[in-house]
């Protein structure tokens, strides 16, 4: 299977210096930022009650050796110096790191059908 991807799928070095600043100072971050950098990213926003909690717990520790099996980084992932997969880790972060990632009319907001059946 071959896969296109536009360079909107790749991040920018400004971006995720950006978005991991709060990790400059320590020993791993070049790494961090060239194994990001160095293929393509999705980049989405999950909403919902509970949407940050329940996503953490979706997407396994930081550590893939401390992710329980099920989770992603339990499933895919070895190295912690490269995760598969970002999660924020408060409501705060992820506004911040939404507003990095989109311009506002990139993100798409609709109530589905479901939504007064679980609400």
């Amino acid at each position: 299977m071959k896969m296109t991807l536009g360079q909107d799928y790749l991040a920018s070095q400004e971006l995720l210096n950006n978005h991991y600043s709060d990790l400059k100072g320590k020993p791993f971050f070049p790494t961090l930022i060239e194994y990001m950098s160095s293929g393509p990213v999705v980049a989405m926003v999950w909403e919902g009650k509970g949407a940050v909690k329940t996503g953490r717990v979706m997407l396994g520790e930081t550590n893939p050796a401390d992710s329980k099996p099920g989770t992603i980084r339990g499933d895919f992932c070895i190295d912690i110096g490269k995760n598969i997969i970002h999660g924020s880790d408060s409501v705060e972060s992820a506004k911040k790191e939404i507003s990095l990632w989109f311009k506002d009319d990139e993100l798409v907001s609709y109530t589905s059908c479901a939504f007064s059946w679980l609400y």
